[in-house]
């Protein structure tokens, strides 16, 4: 039982507790209702502009900062790279007779290495997928405890992204809905409100100097230079700039 102090004994309630065995382990997971405890917030917005090469980069009070792609560690990489190897194995020991409608009532029995060979699959899963969400949850939360007054959003048309064949599986990974749900309800606990772009927003091809805009810019241009005003910047940070200023 956890120890409540005496002085949060009244305001603090743990509800809804459940215990759940997956992939080998037993998980617990409850609730808690406590009193809020809302900061002050600081007079300034955070644009986030989130894409591939790297999870997000924002831009806030005059400063910027960038989170990497965590699958591009070499831990991610290792793990997938096993993940292959195992779900080669696995496809080499699945009965060939599967393959054949008549005879897939016998060859529904598989044998003990192939289970115990699925299994390593899916713990391999289990492992990749829960990397990725505490990198999320570790970014999202360093976020929100800036405490700016607004965060702003780009409403992305990632079903879209994905019909890209290029970039679909890196874009599957970063799991970016994920991204936003965490920033909303974050958010809403801290009081901070957040605000969506426009879906046709140019945050990318929009000079965050002058305001300009550069209708040729494309995809592999990691630079942006303003035929203008001179500015050449980081494509991103100049998104995130945009962005940020959106919410002035």
């Amino acid at each position: 039982m956890p120890v409540v102090s005496k002085k949060h004994e009244n305001t603090v309630k743990y509800i809804n507790p459940r215990v759940k065995y997956i992939g080998g382990k037993w998980i617990l997971s409850f609730g808690i209702e406590c009193e809020s405890t809302k900061q002050e917030l600081n007079d300034y917005s955070v644009g986030i502009d989130l894409g591939v090469k790297e999870l997000a980069v924002i831009s806030y009070n005059g400063e910027t900062k960038s989170f990497r792609n965590i699958n591009k560690t070499k831990r991610v990489k290792r793990l997938k790279k096993r993940l292959k190897q195992k779900q080669r194995s696995v496809s080499r020991k699945t009965p060939a007779s599967a393959e054949v409608p008549s005879m897939r009532k016998r060859a529904r029995k598989k044998s003990a290495r192939l289970l115990k060979e699925e299994a390593k699959v899916a713990k391999l899963h289990r492992k990749i997928a829960n990397i990725r969400h505490n990198h999320t949850h570790h970014v999202t939360s360093e976020i929100i405890k800036l405490n700016p007054r607004r965060i702003v959003l780009e409403d992305l048309n990632v079903s879209g992204m994905m019909k890209n064949k290029h970039l679909s599986e890196a874009i599957a990974e970063q799991t970016l809905h994920e991204f936003r749900r965490q920033i909303e309800y974050k958010a809403e606990w801290a009081g901070i409100e957040v605000v969506t772009a426009d879906r046709f927003y140019p945050s990318s091809k929009k000079c965050s100097s002058c305001g300009a805009i550069k209708r040729d810019l494309k995809l592999k241009d990691r630079v942006y230079k303003c035929e203008k005003c001179g500015l050449s910047i980081n494509r991103d940070v100049n998104a995130a700039k945009n962005l940020e200023q959106l919410a002035v």
